[in-house]
């Protein structure tokens, strides 16, 4: 169990932000608590509490989808407006109990390798809001995933996501139960534009492209050779891709 050393709950943006930014200080925000628990007793410092900043409201704009930062991922299961790609990926994510605690932006602050509901939100052009002291950005996850030192000093405040078309995802595992050795999720825009995400190819969940899959370079491991996935990929990708293709995506 993590041991808190300073423990803070403030009640605007704007400090917690101050609370971040500190250089001098290992301090870290606290959403669901799931991720940090999982930490060695010391690493952080201090942490933030997010509770009383409200940022757990889905919204809706057009054809823009934004989940605040602290909205739970069984919230997200649960939604009427979350597309039923990132339902299935959100329930596949974590057993209930973690799903009533855990973040979508600590989910996507942890960048989990293996996350299947970073590729989705990969497929679906997700966009993440960083609040820094000065300023509030908004960069692609895929950019995010690829430079994690983006949120040094700031805070996730929602992820935004395309609202419409048809999704569609496939996996290999182990077991079915087991975590998947590769996933790749898929996004149809209403307009007939296909976009893939896989896990299990790189060391981060990453956009790919159906003609670059065997320029990949998975990294190995007990689970598979580089070559076994790199294999997987390209066989889940075409799977994927039929199934938007052929109309059988939800």
């Amino acid at each position: 169990m993590m041991r808190i050393r300073v423990y803070h709950r403030p009640s605007t943006l704007e400090e917690t932000l101050a609370l971040l930014a500190r250089p001098d200080v290992n301090t870290m925000p606290l959403g669901g608590g799931t991720a940090l628990n999982g930490l060695p007793l010391e690493v952080p410092d201090e942490v933030v509490d997010l509770q009383a900043l409200d940022l757990n409201q889905i919204t809706r704009d057009g054809p823009l989808l934004r989940f605040g930062a602290t909205t739970r991922l069984q919230d997200v299961v649960d939604h009427e407006w979350t597309p039923p790609l990132l339902r299935d990926l959100a329930h596949a994510e974590a057993p209930n109990t973690l799903r009533n605690a855990a973040t979508l932006g600590g989910t996507v602050a942890t960048a989990d390798p293996e996350s299947g509901l970073l590729a989705g939100l990969l497929a679906h052009e997700a966009a993440v809001s960083i609040a820094h002291v000065d300023r509030t950005e908004e960069v692609a996850l895929s950019d995010l995933l690829a430079d994690r030192n983006r949120l040094a000093g700031g805070l996730i405040t929602s992820v935004q996501i395309m609202f419409g078309g048809a999704g569609a995802w496939e996996r290999t595992a182990r077991t079915p139960a087991d975590t998947p050795i590769v996933l790749v999720a898929g996004h149809r825009t209403e307009e007939g534009d296909v976009r893939l995400a896989a896990t299990g190819v790189a060391p981060a969940p990453m956009v790919i492209e159906v003609g670059d899959i065997d320029e990949l370079d998975p990294p190995s491991d007990f689970r598979g050779s580089s070559e076994y996935r790199s294999h997987l990929a390209a066989v889940l990708a075409a799977r994927v891709v039929a199934r938007l293709t052929d109309g059988d995506g939800s």
